[in-house]
């Protein structure tokens, strides 16, 4: 196999790191993401005001292939940017898995035929979870 035809070539991980199930707790936008308070009125900001409803159409809404996911921004991006707090990023973005190694794993398999990748988004939880299978076993 040629390194243009193996999707992996460029991956430190190879397939067998993130084949089955993963769970990556507690990444995604929930109604219990930290917002910044203003120290002198005890209010959060209107512009960290947020919905996981409106998080999720927000992630929904951006324009490429790839499926976007709503992952919690942190209380310090809110305040210097002035931002909601979630962001919007590929299901497999490394905020989410927890490594750049792992992004690109999950990258090459999303973008490959010989494998079937599968997510769910649990807001309530906060949790995504990942499954990876090889093609020819799903």
């Amino acid at each position: 196999m040629t390194s243009d035809d193996d999707p992996f070539h460029d991956c430190k991980l190879d397939p067998e790191a993130i084949l089955g199930t993963h769970t990556f707790e507690d990444v995604l936008f929930t109604d219990e993401t930290e917002t910044p308070v203003n120290v002198l009125t005890g209010e959060t900001p209107a512009y960290s005001q947020a919905t996981v409803e409106e998080a999720t159409e927000f992630a929904a809404s951006i324009d490429t292939e790839t499926p976007q996911i709503a992952l919690l921004a942190s209380v310090e991006s809110q305040v210097e940017t002035q931002s909601k707090p979630y962001t919007a990023a590929a299901f497999f973005h490394f905020k989410a898995t927890g490594s750049l190694e792992r992004h690109r794993a999950y990258h090459a398999a999303y973008e490959a035929d010989a494998f079937t990748v599968d997510f769910e988004a649990d807001y309530a939880s906060g949790d995504l979870t990942i499954t990876v299978e090889r093609a020819d076993e799903s």
